[in-house]
């Protein structure tokens, strides 16, 4: 919760725990209480949270007249599906959350956000594919999760999926200044030379959106890890580190569409640099180290060219993507499509509500996943299945528990539970097993 300890962070919390209550029932009379709320760890305050009931679905959030920073009586409904359209919703905002929740989005930094990102298709809006929607989201939870391939033929949505996550990621915290926004709470991970420049006084720090950056098939590898800025070097007589787009992506999203026609040189250096979360330059007369920590995020078209086996054994989980098939759904998907053609700001404003809601769901699961642990027969099962599976390598027993954690804090638990590590299995070995029928013949996870 440190960068929660901030006044503005701080904030923007409790404007989401206040609007979007989508974990648990929570009675809410404190600010301890909120702290709890968001991280599910009573035991770190003096004041445990007073939960009316720890295991319903997402309902209804409580507070009072003098409840955090006196912002008034607030009571908001979700539905049970973070993939449904919100129907049954009732808010009542005081005049005093509202202004603060305008003052906590006036100072969010959207400078580097592409027009077209904030206009993208809702996520939410988008017919079927849940299991896609579901890693997407695990992987907002987990950055580290190992990266999210999406394949399918032309039209099924694939780039719509990428880019609909950025509207659900959260704003983040840098050290102002930084050329890849380093975090304010580990100075471990800064880039080099930043905290000479801070030369010991207080950190400056700002909220911005959370990055979404796009490699270009074209790309050079001077524009992909950065060089040396010619121009500047001539103005001040020294050599200048020109970044590329790595350290813009970290801690936000890399996307790659159709990752398969990459040039290979491109493909083995990004997966060199994803694989070690440092990107080391040395070039004319500089040497540059600085994180370099996102979320991948690929799509490809099977059609167009396979993807090399050794790119898709680095990247956690691959699922297809596929076109609706009851006449229904695709009478949905194609409403939804013409709507957002003639008017998009009117599908955005109609999924908005689903929209916050996941984004909340993923605020409250990047604080319970500090805390969530997975028991030592849970990942016996993992490995056992892999190895039923005649998976190669370990690459993918090591992403299927960070899957299973993921997928619990996003459910609200600290413990991995059976129906995580089952969820995990689907995702992460079930693709990468040669038996095709291993999902039918496994036994219940513990």
């Amino acid at each position: 919760l440190k960068a929660m300890a901030r006044a503005k962070t701080l904030s923007a919390v409790v404007i989401a725990a206040a609007l979007f209550a989508t974990i648990r029932f929570v009675s809410i009379r404190s600010p301890r209480d909120l702290a709890v709320a968001v991280s599910g760890t009573p035991t770190r305050l003096q004041q445990p949270c007073r939960f009316a009931n720890a295991h319903t679905r997402p309902g209804w959030l409580a507070m009072g007249e003098n409840d955090i920073q006196k912002s008034g009586a607030f009571s908001l409904r979700m539905g049970p599906s973070i993939f449904s359209r919100t129907t049954s919703m009732r808010n009542v905002v005081s005049p005093r959350s509202m202004a603060l929740e305008e003052e906590v989005m006036e100072e969010i930094d959207e400078s580097s956000v592409d027009d077209r990102l904030k206009r993208a298709f809702p996520m939410a809006a988008v017919v079927s594919n849940d299991e896609i929607k579901s890693a997407l989201l695990l992987g907002a939870v987990d950055n580290a999760l190992g990266g999210i391939a999406i394949a399918g033929r032309r039209g099924t949505a694939k780039s719509v999926l990428a880019r609909g996550l950025h509207a659900l990621l959260p704003p983040i915290e840098v050290v102002e200044g930084s050329f890849a926004n380093a975090d304010p709470s580990d100075i471990r991970t800064w880039e080099s030379g930043l905290a000479d420049q801070l030369d010991g006084k207080a950190v400056p720090t700002k909220i911005k959106a959370s990055p979404f950056v796009t490699i270009p098939l074209g790309i050079t590898e001077d524009r992909l890890i950065g060089t040396v800025d010619i121009e500047e070097s001539t103005k001040q007589g020294k050599p200048v580190f020109q970044p590329g787009l790595l350290a813009e992506a970290n801690r936000g999203v890399l996307y790659i569409d159709e990752i398969n026609l990459l040039d290979d040189g491109i493909v083995n250096l990004l997966l060199s640099v994803l694989s070690d979360g440092v990107n080391v330059v040395e070039r004319e007369g500089i040497s540059i180290k600085h994180p370099c920590k996102p979320l991948l995020i690929a799509t490809f078209n099977p059609e167009e060219g396979n993807v090399r086996e050794h790119l898709l054994d680095r990247i956690a989980i691959v699922l297809n993507s596929e076109e609706p098939t009851s006449a229904e759904d695709r009478l949905a998907a194609m409403e939804n499509a013409q709507t957002f053609q003639d008017d998009p700001e009117d599908i955005i404003a109609e999924y908005s509500d689903a929209t916050e809601s996941m984004k909340s769901q993923i605020i409250f699961a990047r604080e319970y996943l500090k805390e969530v642990t997975i028991g030592p027969k849970q990942i016996e099962y993992i490995v056992e299945q892999a190895r039923r599976g005649g998976v190669e390598g370990h690459r993918a027993e090591m992403f299927a528990v960070r899957v299973a954690k993921a997928n619990a804090a996003l459910e609200g638990r600290t413990a991995v539970s059976s129906d995580d590590v089952a969820k995990a299995v689907k995702l992460v070995i079930v693709p990468r097993a040669i038996i095709k029928d291993l999902e039918d013949q496994m036994e219940p996870p513990p």
